[in-house]
């Protein structure tokens, strides 16, 4: 197995930067004739899987609305994820996990343990317990050449209070949880980086004073419904470093019928 940082780079390079979240709003499976149940899940993320492979780099289901259905949710989440093991797309599980001690390492071991039904290629986490609260995950997603995206500048208005205070060293707290991503991925043994950054696509990131480092992958979340836009993608993000334009509503909105011309069209955009 290859590192994350390697595969998201091959991934990104052989078919696109487009990262397909997997977001079943209960409105979205009305408007596509499905009633909110968990079968409706699973046909729902395998028609999006079906449509990104061999077109965007990687898919993300949002947890939240597989959990909202209890058991049966997640095993239409796990028979998702098998197939898109199968179809080869990488697969970033959005679950925004946060802990300490044993807890977040049990999150950890869910997620991005082989053996676990819920295996993903990588993981948002969340980092305001202190970078060093991740630690146990940081070390199970290196040892089984996992990823993770920890939760940095997000685009939700609410998160700016908390992300731009300052700490200690003077810098905000999103700069802080930036460097200190920066100083874990330059010890790392492949070229890039597995230890990605969310920084939302609505937000200047140079006001959290945040400078993204070339070997740190990006998620970058709110293109699309939220209002970034595809084609500003390399100037919001300038650097050498891999980014995932993540795109929801504004291609789920298409339906299951019109899910790969929306991808198809996505793709042309972010890559011209």
């Amino acid at each position: 197995m290859t590192a994350f940082g390697s595969r998201l780079v091959s991934a990104i390079s052989d078919r696109s930067p487009l990262c397909v979240g997997i977001d079943p709003h209960p409105h979205l499976l009305r408007d596509w004739g499905l009633p909110d149940a968990p079968e409706s899940l699973r046909s729902f993320g395998l028609a999006v899987v079906e449509a990104a492979a061999g077109r965007a780099a990687a898919i993300k289901p949002q947890v939240a609305f597989f959990e909202r259905h209890g058991s049966a949710g997640l095993r239409a989440l796990e028979d998702v994820l098998a197939v898109a093991r199968d179809r080869d797309v990488l697969v970033i599980g959005d679950a925004k996990r946060g802990d300490v001690g044993t807890s977040v390492a049990a999150y950890g071991e869910a997620w991005l343990h082989p053996d676990s039904p819920l295996f993903v290629d990588a993981l948002t986490v969340s980092a305001f317990q202190g970078t060093g609260s991740l630690a146990s995950v940081f070390e199970l997603a290196s040892e089984h050449e996992r990823g993770l995206f920890v939760l940095c500048a997000t685009s939700n208005p609410e998160a700016a209070g908390i992300q731009l205070a300052t700490t200690e060293t003077g810098e905000t707290v999103a700069a802080t949880i930036a460097r200190e991503v920066a100083v874990l991925n330059s010890a790392a043994a492949s070229s890039m980086g597995s230890i990605g950054l969310v920084l939302g696509a609505t937000i200047d990131v140079r006001d959290f004073g945040i400078e993204v480092d070339a070997n740190t992958p990006v998620l970058a979340p709110g293109f699309g419904a939220q209002g970034g836009r595809l084609e500003d993608l390399r100037t919001l993000f300038p650097a050498s470093a891999p980014v995932l334009a993540a795109v929801s509503r504004s291609i789920l909105e298409h339906g299951p019928d019109g899910l790969v011309a929306a991808i198809d069209e996505a793709v042309a955009t972010v890559s011209a």
